[in-house]
């Protein structure tokens, strides 16, 4: 075995010399998940209500709409390298690339989508009705 080969192995880098960063981004990103769905459900446990008006106030709040933002952008760059490591394990060829920008196109779509219903949310709480 050649010296660089060795290096990578010290430095824990794989084949494709990313090594454990996948690893340690989804490990990361489940710890966030934990912490951020404890406060969602506690948040969720602690409303009068669970009506319309109720949930658009409280998301209205800086103090509900920055966490729900992180939740849903971790939740989705964690669900993406989930199924990225079945897709490059199970597909192979034009299929796996193929799936990898549809995985990709769908995950960065539906995040911006809930991303934006939350600052539309917040940004128009306050806003006079017309």
């Amino acid at each position: 075995m050649g010296s660089g080969t060795e290096l990578g192995r010290v430095r824990g880098l794989g084949s494709s010399n990313e090594g454990a960063h996948h690893w340690w981004h989804q490990r990361l990103t489940a710890g966030g998940n934990l912490v951020l769905m404890l406060w969602f459900f506690g948040s969720m446990a602690r409303l009068p209500q669970h009506d319309f008006a109720t949930l658009t106030l409280w998301l209205a709040s800086p103090l509900a709409a920055v966490p729900m933002i992180l939740l849903i952008a971790s939740t989705f760059y964690h669900f993406r390298m989930g199924l990225q490591v079945l897709i490059e394990d199970y597909a192979h060829g034009a299929m796996r690339v193929a799936l990898m920008v549809l995985l990709t196109f769908f995950t960065l779509g539906a995040a911006t989508v809930a991303i934006f219903s939350i600052l539309k949310i917040a940004f128009a709480a306050g806003a006079p009705l017309a």
